[in-house]
């Protein structure tokens, strides 16, 4: 994670709004349990407080409102997702300051977040799927992806804790393989591995060279040619090769939580519940996992046909 040091407050009470931030960053990273998240908020506060070079204390709003709507590093104007990224992410900072009781006021109360709108959640449809696995070769490195896009769909994982796995994590009783994750919010589990995502894996590890009974605990399971002391392929890496993979199969373009949502799709479509899709996808509640799945499969609207009729509209059928 990075640290708090690497931002350039002023001098005045610097080890104490230092330490402020890195508790900030650690209580994030606890709740969200990504290590992605914790990185891409540090970095928005690195760059907004190089920029004004201010105490937290001595921000205004006027401030957020430049800096947010400000051009990046790309030298574009933001979009209103970024613009609210950003006000997002410095007043959750601003909100555990006053927590602490370190600030009396957030300047983020009194800006207008961007009206954004949300793209429609979709999932692959199990003929989607093989059209994917298909069009991934047979290389060593298209073993191992092959491995990875069944880890996802068929575990429902997160990116973050799929890529995270080591072989520390994976433990054997009776012939089956279980895997432990912690996942978001600090959830911890331990779920059999899916069969046909551990031979998946088993061919990805021999295309490498590498056997699972013999690597060390902390080695990541998703060898990369390029990783050293153990590490394996990034998500950042395998999300550049996904969207090749998509296109290539004739596939819209979308980012690796595609997988966490056909999971879920296919899941439901075999005839689960939502209780049991609740459980394998480890919502809070089903409230969640029924928005969920009502964003993924659409409503079917069995009324209109008699409104078509009322108003002297033909219906087909």
């Amino acid at each position: 994670m990075t640290t708090a040091q690497a931002i350039a407050f002023p001098e005045e009470n610097l080890i104490g709004w230092e330490r402020a931030l890195y508790a900030f960053l650690v209580e994030k990273q606890r709740r969200s349990g990504s290590l992605r998240t914790v990185q891409g908020y540090s970095s928005m506060l690195q760059d907004f407080f190089g920029r004004i070079g201010k105490a937290p204390d001595k921000v205004t709003a006027q401030e957020v409102f430049i800096w947010a709507h400000g051009k990046g590093v790309s030298g574009k104007d933001p979009s209103p997702v970024t613009i609210g990224a950003r006000i997002a992410c410095l007043s959750s900072f601003f909100r555990f300051l006053q927590r602490m009781d370190i600030v009396v006021s957030n300047p983020c109360d009194k800006l207008e977040r961007p009206r954004t709108s949300t793209p429609p959640a979709r999932g692959l449809s199990a003929d989607e799927v093989r059209r994917l696995l298909a069009v991934i070769p047979s290389t060593p490195q298209g073993i191992r992806d092959r491995a990875i896009v069944l880890t996802l769909v068929l575990t429902g994982r997160r990116r973050a804790e799929v890529f995270c796995m080591t072989a520390g994590d994976l433990s054997f009783e009776n012939g089956v393989c279980f895997y432990s994750y912690r996942g978001k919010g600090g959830k911890t589990g331990r779920r059999e591995f899916p069969q046909p995502a551990l031979e998946a894996l088993s061919a990805a590890l021999g295309a490498f060279g590498k056997d699972l009974g013999v690597m060390g605990p902390a080695d990541s399971i998703w060898p990369s040619p390029c990783a050293t002391d153990g590490r394996g392929l990034t998500s950042g890496t395998f999300y550049g090769r996904f969207r090749r993979y998509l296109q290539k199969a004739g596939l819209p373009p979308a980012g690796l939580h595609l997988l966490r949502h056909t999971a879920a799709k296919l899941r439901r479509d075999a005839g689960e519940s939502v209780e049991e899709v609740s459980r394998f996808l480890d919502h809070s509640s089903l409230a969640v996992t029924t928005t969920y799945l009502r964003r993924l499969e659409g409503q079917e609207d069995r009324g209109w046909g008699r409104v078509a009729e009322a108003i002297g509209l033909s219906v087909a059928g």
